[in-house]
């Protein structure tokens, strides 16, 4: 009979033959790849193994199991070691795939992106936006739990672990989430941070000595550690502290080697972001005792070891589903909300109270103002939809009446309080969306859309479901003078690949542009918005704003086959109105075309798009209150493009529009100075 400590020794050893097979298939993707990062999967294996066959509750065979703990790899550049465990539990990536790491076509891109690998819950990369996409994880299972347990059901209980390395801890956005993480308590939230010391350029001593610990302790949060992130035993243990503190998110800092195993680059930055080499993958091979000499070798005692996890994940997955059944019939009307709430599903009439919200006999109303009214009105009726703004909730006009405070205090609210924290609203409200369950929308200035550029690029790599609402969108907001004034912010986010800018001229435009924004699941929407008042568009004598549904539309002419053309979006589609009437009086017949959204207008059919923008015409001429960059494509080069390609000033929004040639008289010179042109 074998000792214990002889037992011990035997799964010890094994142990580190699993993390060993860890480390040399993303080591072998690396080098048949000839790119990436083979250090860290290195230094993190270990970890990675307690966390996945120890903790982790999830059914690799139902990725998208509602109650499956959420795993983040913020450190994305350590995407082999994900790819790894993910072939190894049984997520139906073959390894096959692993051997077309970073290639063409392949499921194991450079780094993991949300929608081509099964199992990979968000896009990471950008470094500091997995931490912070965990946050909202965890803030979303938390809001879900508020609303939806019961007393002996606890439909919504899971964790949310992340990993993530020292440059995550650098970049500011984590630092933003970590501070709210902490004010709001959210106890479920795990992240692992994996301390080399090692960055790029060097050890981090050059840049970064700040005691990582005492600051997550100011932040409210639980700090284990340092621990040795080498030892599974250890990390064992830190695991199971954390998930005992249920008050306090926590971070667990492990100290870990970069390269490990690797006796020519381990520790140092020459582990980071290069294949190690044949020569020093056959050292550490041997070094660490792997005695295989094929790259890409799974022992079968190790696989069938980790596919364990398909037999846990289904067992865990059926018992929740027994208890959701018996749920459904104690709570069916929870029960159905909640799945339409995962399912990404809208009620039915949901949009009912829209209808002829607005009309043109009401006084002027900023777009702003009309969204507020509008974001209740869909509230009233989409139970899951949540969001908030970066201290800016009475200017942005995005607080749900009634809805209450998400907070430590009540997780059920619907208002969240982001604080002057546009970076990490950002990436927390991404993180929402990938949770499911939720639709989150944020708010503040467009002219701070430059703050939270990389969340919502990831949001449309991602196709997460937010609706960013960006008001005082133009000079129009006034006196706060050009630090505050948007120019190319606009230009900025038409220019993103996959999300979706609509930029609606009144509060007519504003409600189809809502109801855009709901109706787009698979990427986000920017809705831009003003401070300033503007008409409700009679829409007895004007087109109907279902218009914007097609992206542009014609809005008003004099006459058909006008001489002129003039396209506009937002506030300055009534000054192309004016400009229009003026032309008539002056006997020249001519078009208004509202252009809310290019990229809705842009996917409509040819004929349609040359049909609204009248490409024949004698003379076409766009105005917006920025960049004119971009307009030309539908003015032609002979058109006239006028906006403002500098910076504003500060001075009352009219006297602005009128100093720089945003007017009326503006359009209807450039349109006779067109015409006469020929």
């Amino acid at each position: 009979m074998l000792s214990l400590a002889a037992g011990v020794d035997i799964v010890q050893d094994f142990e580190e033959l699993c993390v060993n097979t860890i480390r040399f298939l993303a080591v072998d993707a690396v080098e048949k790849a000839n790119s990436g990062h083979p250090g860290a999967p290195m230094g993190m294996a270990a970890m990675a193994y307690s966390l996945w066959d120890h903790f982790l509750r999830h059914d690799p065979s139902h990725p998208d199991w509602a109650d499956r703990d959420r795993f983040i790899l913020s450190a994305g550049h350590a995407s082999a070691l994900l790819y790894s465990l993910l072939f190894l539990t049984g997520y139906g990536l073959s390894l096959d795939e692993l051997k077309t790491f970073r290639q063409w076509g392949s499921r194991t891109p450079g780094h993991p992106e949300k929608g081509v690998t099964p199992g990979v819950e968000a896009t990471t990369g950008p470094l500091g936006q997995g931490v912070a996409n965990a946050v909202g994880m965890a803030a979303a299972e938390r809001h879900l739990a508020a609303i939806y347990n019961k007393p002996g059901f606890e439909i919504v209980n899971h964790f949310t672990y992340a990993i993530c390395s020292d440059g995550d801890l650098m970049e500011g956005v984590s630092s933003e989430a970590a501070s709210l993480a902490g004010t709001l308590k959210l106890g479920k939230l795990i992240c692992l941070y994996d301390d080399n010391n090692i960055s790029i350029e060097g050890n981090t001593d050059i840049s970064f000595t700040e005691d990582v610990g005492q600051r997550f302790r100011a932040y409210g949060w639980n700090v284990i550690g340092p621990v040795d992130g080498m030892k599974i035993a250890a990390v064992d243990r830190a695991l199971e502290a954390a998930r005992a503190d249920s008050s306090r998110p926590t971070l667990i800092i492990c100290s870990t080697v970069i390269g490990y195993g690797a006796p020519n680059k381990a520790g140092t930055s020459n582990a980071h972001g290069e294949p190690l080499g044949k020569e020093e993958t056959l050292l550490a091979k041997q070094t660490l005792g792997w005695n295989y000499s094929e790259p890409f070798t799974v022992p079968g005692e190790v696989l069938e070891h980790f596919r364990k996890a398909l037999g846990r994940g289904a067992k865990e997955q059926a018992e929740w589903n027994a208890s959701f059944k018996a749920y459904e019939q104690a709570f069916p009307k929870e029960a159905e909300q909640f799945k339409a709430g995962a399912a990404g599903n809208l009620p039915r009439g949901w949009s009912g109270g829209l209808e002829n919200i607005f009309n043109a006999g009401m006084k002027p109303i900023a777009t702003r103002e009309a969204s507020g009214l509008i974001i209740n009105a869909i509230g009233a009726e989409v139970p899951y939809l949540m969001g908030g703004s970066a201290d800016l909730a009475p200017s942005t006009k995005t607080l749900i009446k009634g809805g209450g405070d998400f907070s430590a205090a009540d997780y059920s609210g619907r208002n969240l309080h982001f604080g002057v924290r546009e970076h990490a609203m950002g990436a927390i409200s991404n993180g929402m969306a990938l949770h499911g369950g939720i639709i989150p929308y944020t708010a503040t200035f467009l002219i701070f859309s430059d703050y939270m550029r990389p969340p919502v690029r990831l949001a449309a790599l991602n196709g997460d479901r937010v609706i960013f609402l960006f008001t005082h969108d133009s000079i129009g907001l006034g006196e706060d003078g050009p630090t505050h004034q948007p120019v190319e912010q606009v230009l900025g986010l038409r220019s993103v690949p996959n999300l979706t800018t609509i930029r609606p001229a009144d509060a007519t435009e504003t409600v189809e542009a809502w109801k855009l924004a709901l109706e787009k699941n698979n990427g986000p929407t920017a809705l831009v918005l003003t401070r300033q008042s503007l008409p409700i568009l009679d829409r007895n004598l004007l087109a109907a704003s279902e218009g914007v549904k097609r992206g542009g539309y014609i809005l008003w002419e004099s006459a058909n086959n006008p001489e002129a053309v003039i396209i506009a979006a937002g506030s300055e589609v009534h000054i192309a109105l004016e400009a229009g009437k003026m032309l008539k009086d002056k006997g020249i017949s001519s078009r208004v075309v509202s252009l809310p959204s290019w990229e809705i207008f842009e996917a409509q059919d040819e004929e349609y798009r040359q049909a609204v923008i009248s490409a024949g015409c004698r003379a076409r001429v766009s105005i917006e209150a920025g960049s004119t960059i971009g307009w030309r494509r539908y003015v032609g080069e002979s058109g006239v493009t006028i906006g403002i390609d500098h910076f504003g000033a500060s001075a009352p929004g009219k006297v602005l529009y009128e100093k720089l040639g945003i007017t009326a008289q503006a359009v209807v010179a450039s349109v006779v100075r067109l015409l006469d042109a020929e």
